[in-house]
């Protein structure tokens, strides 16, 4: 779940650890449930055993890796606390506390879980009904310690906060999501979130996957690389893991701009992205990413399927006119207390008009700086993340509409688009086994598009449509400021079960244009699912 209470223990381990060369690609996300499942049980049974390299652990981290443990029991050892504490409901349902359904064979396992969210929020000024509702499955086998897959299928309906509904307006799009149908007046949405795969190993060293969902790049709260903030898609994956290095081949089918319409099969278009992740030392590990967005309107670009780094060189001799973005990524784990990170991307630069000072729009790239700081002031498990993000105008952005820098009229990356300034605080506490307290607050300045002309905050639009050739700097346009705060308690019913009470209050303002001011109070009950955020 991203940002529950797996990542959680995983960012701690991972920094306790300091050299733990396995736990430090945990860069690339999706993890690997087979490799982080061995990591955290060779750190268990070194904490068990005293052992003088082993990370010092709370209690409450030694409880969270044994949930942990149990949650991925298809690669650790059985243990007695995996049992329910009662008999199993009908003899065959909840024999373990972590799935409904679990068959744990030698050569096959399965997990079968419910999953269900039901929020409830109150939006202050607004009298709609605001509220999640979603009903749904997951399941996930392996076979032969070699063929994994993976299932997760829910139905949703939901009206969200009205800054959202603005937002589903403007880009015809639930974040996050794909096809929705409105639902019962003004507001409401009705989707599927469907998410499934298939994987296999190749070799010792190398895994691939086929399959329908997520990824993400990076060691921060956003990516500016690549995130999990748009739509589903589909992809292939390659990950080749030998000696210091980790090189993953990601190739996937996007959806590019559209109109929303019935009975209609959208347009294609591809995604190409090589990432080269190096632990230069056993505390530092650097990333090259190497990505290309590109759309051919009868076929796939073979040429891109070749899984090695700077390929468009080769493909620019053919004259392609598509979307090359360029970055490096990297974190540094400090004294088993701190973690550095960051990331650099790079769409289109001129090192001569960046001396000049004169603000050329093409000076396209984006800087992430981040601080992971656990057991804050010697409070165990009080962690403080710090974020930076900065992106200048017209970055992502292209003159082909295919070829931007989105999917389906979503950002692929920040979901802020481009032309911002942005500050992330989080503070992350669990003072007891089952209750986990979180404060997030997210402040950002934005140079939006004024009277209909492109200011480059937005991907989606041809940057051919600018205002002028010089003269931007990060906040040109309609300046927007914004502040977002989250307060949020959760309760852990049972496993994997919990009760959500959060408070937000954001507040957004424009030089020209009406201001926006967001208050909501929400409740919730989820069982096996992340809960829903709109951090933006």
């Amino acid at each position: 779940m991203p940002g529950g209470k797996e990542e959680i223990l995983l960012n701690r381990l991972e920094i306790k650890s300091v050299t733990n060369e396995n736990l430090n690609y945990s860069n690339i996300k999706p993890l690997s449930r087979r490799m982080v499942t061995n990591e955290v049980e060779k750190i268990d049974s070194l904490a068990k055993n005293n052992d003088p390299n082993a990370p010092e652990l709370s209690a409450i981290d030694q409880y969270n890796i044994d949930r942990f443990l149990m949650n991925n029991s298809e690669w650790s050892k059985p243990r007695e606390s995996y049992k329910s504490k009662g008999a199993p409901v009908f003899n065959r349902l909840y024999k373990t506390q972590g799935n409904m359904v679990e068959v744990n064979n030698p050569d096959f396992f399965m997990a079968i879980n419910p999953v269900i969210q039901y929020q409830q929020s109150f939006e202050k000024g607004n009298n709609q009904n605001i509220y999640l509702n979603t009903r749904g499955i997951a399941m996930r086998g392996v076979i032969d310690h070699k063929v994994g897959f993976n299932l997760y299928f829910t139905e949703n309906q939901e009206r969200t906060p009205l800054y959202v509904q603005q937002f589903i307006t403007e880009h015809k799009a639930v974040p996050g999501m794909g096809f929705y149908k409105n639902f019962k007046g003004k507001g409401g949405t009705d989707y599927f979130d469907i998410k499934g795969s298939l994987s296999w190993n190749v070799g010792k060293h190398i895994d691939m996957q086929f399959g329908y969902d997520k990824n993400f790049i990076g060691s921060g709260f956003r990516s500016l690389l690549l995130s999990d903030f748009s739509n589903n898609a589909l992809f292939l994956k390659i990950n080749t893991r030998i000696w210091k290095f980790n090189y993953e081949n990601l190739f996937m089918e996007l959806t590019p701009d559209f109109k929303r319409s019935s009975d209609k099969l959208l347009p294609k278009k591809y995604f190409r992205m090589n990432h080269l992740s190096i632990n230069a030392a056993k505390w530092l590990n650097l990333g090259i990413f190497d990505a290309v967005m590109f759309g051919r309107k009868d076929h796939f670009d073979f040429l891109y399927m070749v899984p090695v780094l700077f390929v468009r060189a080769a493909e620019q001799q053919l004259g392609s006119p598509d979307n090359a973005l360029l970055g490096i990524d990297g974190k540094a784990n400090i004294a088993k207390k701190i973690q550095l990170y960051g990331q650099v991307v790079l769409d289109e630069f001129k090192l001569s008009e960046i001396k000049a000072k004169k603000g050329w729009w093409a000076n396209k790239y984006g800087i992430q700086m981040g601080l992971k700081y656990i057991d804050v002031a010697g409070i165990k498990n009080l962690d403080l993340q710090l974020e930076s993000n900065r992106v200048r105008p017209f970055t992502y952005s292209h003159f082909d509409s295919v070829a931007n820098y989105t999917h389906y009229n979503q950002p692929f990356a920040h979901p802020l688009g481009a032309n911002f300034q942005e500050y992330i605080s989080i503070l992350r506490y669990q003072p007891l086994k089952k209750l986990y307290l979180q404060a997030k607050i997210i402040s950002w300045k934005q140079g939006l598009d004024l009277n209909g002309l492109n200011y480059g905050s937005n991907p989606l639009r041809n940057y051919n449509t600018r205002v002028s050739n010089y003269g931007f700097e990060v906040g040109s346009g309609n300046l927007a400021k914004g502040l977002n705060a989250n307060f949020l308690a959760s309760y852990e019913l049972k496993e994997n079960m919990f009760i959500d009470a959060n408070l937000q209050n954001r507040s957004f303002k424009k030089n020209v244009g009406g201001n926006q001011n967001t208050t909501v109070l929400s409740l919730g009950f989820r069982w096996n699912m992340a809960r829903r955020n709109f951090d933006f």
